[in-house]
């Protein structure tokens, strides 16, 4: 929709009956009068007219006055000569009349309103298989080096290219509006850099070489797989690591040893950063815009803060309930697919709203029926998972209405109030696990003021007009 709240309650046929009493008398042509005359011999003229009267029948019916039929006759080419001849009427009024009062009239139902936000649910549900397959690099390797201690250093690689492929991401998005060439070169530069970044702060915990060869790598895999993933290439992501997957599905059965665990999970890599590399050059050679504006680099700064926020967030609970990480990185598919449905439900909410007081109230009602089917769908894992089931549910709020707000392009509010809460719960990083009361407690107030955030900005009409 993009106009004011919908007040027509009469429908099509409303407006066509007020058109026909708003509208001016017609102004009489010079050989308009009288209109009814016709010339003799009005047998197969008659007849004639029956026929032309069949033929236009669809176009002429749903006309509101003759002038109407009189202008789609002059589009058929119809000359006055004709007229005169062929249907025995004076002149194109005289004859655009008899038409309009021969053909009843007869309105067509409006078409069906479209949900132009109606989501791709494979594509939902594959994304967040894709953000989760990685895990299986981990599930492969371990054996082959010391994981856990090396763990802090892939996990400050981790955070730094979380924060970074947000920011990068976005600036992509804002690139595409341009064309994809612009947006190629943007993912191009971004994602080496971003992986340069990221290898380099893993450095400082790094206690050998193994440790940083692991950080890089995972780093260019995080770098590849966003390009992937922003161009929409998901398809060919999880065909590049399908020899991961494959390694992985035949753990339980068969021992691939050493050589072959380092061999498939390099291949993925490798596979991951081909594919990669194949579609930025695909992009990059097509034309370039020559308008194309650079958009400007703090417009993706709150982006990579809410990015390094949620990283820090779902750190810390990993470390209290570890499989709920994986839930939650699983959930992000869905949690994509319900972004999609609050807007398409929130167009209709518009829709059917005849004051803003009763679109906020809509607009809240589908806010909390987006978040109940989302918490509903971790509840499972939740009571699974550990003995606190309520923490990872108030963080699953913090990041949806945090995404939420930020598909609408309020950025700053969530990456504010994430990396408040994000600052809250670190402090208890020296202890371990994280203190029982900081991390729910950050979650839960941040998820209030997300919320009421997102029913203030969200319940009026502008942002989905």
């Amino acid at each position: 929709m993009s106009g004011p709240l919908s007040l027509e309650p009469g429908g099509v046929e409303a407006d066509t009956l007020a058109l026909r009493l708003t509208a001016p008398r017609p102004r009489r042509a010079p050989d308009d009068a009288p209109p009814a005359k016709r010339l003799p011999g009005r047998g197969p003229e008659e007849e004639a007219v029956s026929t032309l009267a069949a033929g236009l029948a669809d176009s002429i019916a749903p006309a509101v006055h003759p002038y109407e039929v009189a202008a789609l006759l002059e589009a058929e080419g119809l000359s006055t000569s004709v007229i005169k001849e062929r249907y025995g009427h004076p002149n194109l009024f005289s004859l655009a009349t008899a038409l309009y009062e021969r053909v009843p009239r007869t309105f067509p139902e409006p078409p069906p309103a479209t949900d132009l936000w109606r989501p791709d649910t494979l594509r939902c549900l594959l994304r967040g298989v894709l953000f989760a397959l990685p895990a299986l690099a981990y599930l492969l390797t371990a054996p082959l080096w010391p994981l856990v201690r090396h763990a802090p250093v892939l996990i400050v690689a981790g955070i730094a290219s979380w924060a970074w492929g947000q920011a990068l991401g976005h600036r992509a998005h804002l690139r595409l509006v341009s064309g994809r060439r612009e947006a190629s070169g943007t993912l191009l530069s971004g994602s080496l850099l971003g992986a340069a970044v990221a290898t380099s702060l893993a450095v400082l915990p790094a206690d050998s070489a193994v440790a940083v060869w692991a950080a890089a790598a995972q780093s260019l895999y995080l770098a590849a797989a966003s390009v992937l993933l922003v161009l929409a290439r998901e398809r060919l992501l999880l065909a590049a690591l399908s020899p991961l997957i494959a390694g992985a599905v035949a753990l339980p059965w068969w021992e691939p040893g050493p050589e072959l665990r380092a061999g498939l999970t390099l291949l993925a890599l490798l596979a991951t950063l081909l594919a990669a590399a194949l579609v930025l050059r695909a992009g990059r050679s097509g034309p370039a815009a020559s308008d194309a504006a650079r958009p400007r680099l703090l417009a993706s700064l709150p982006y990579g803060l809410f990015g390094l926020a949620a990283a820090v967030l779902v750190m810390l609970e990993g470390r209290r309930q570890p499989y709920m990480v994986i839930a939650l990185t699983l959930s992000m598919g869905p949690a994509e697919w319900l972004l999609y449905r609050y807007r398409g439900w929130s167009v209709a909410a518009l829709r059917a709203s005849a004051t803003p007081v009763g679109f906020m109230l809509r607009s809240a009602a589908v806010l909390g029926l987006c978040l109940s089917a989302y918490l509903l769908l971790l509840l499972p894992a939740a009571l699974l998972t550990g003995s606190d089931p309520a923490t990872p549910l108030l963080l699953a709020v913090v990041l949806w209405t945090a995404l939420l707000l930020q598909a609408f392009g309020v950025a700053w509010p969530p990456a504010v109030l994430c990396l408040a809460a994000a600052a809250a719960a670190a402090v208890t990083l020296p202890d371990l696990p994280p203190g029982p009361a900081v991390l729910p407690a950050a979650c839960a107030v941040t998820a209030v003021c997300l919320t009421a955030c997102a029913i203030h900005r969200l319940g009026r009409p502008s942002p989905h007009a």
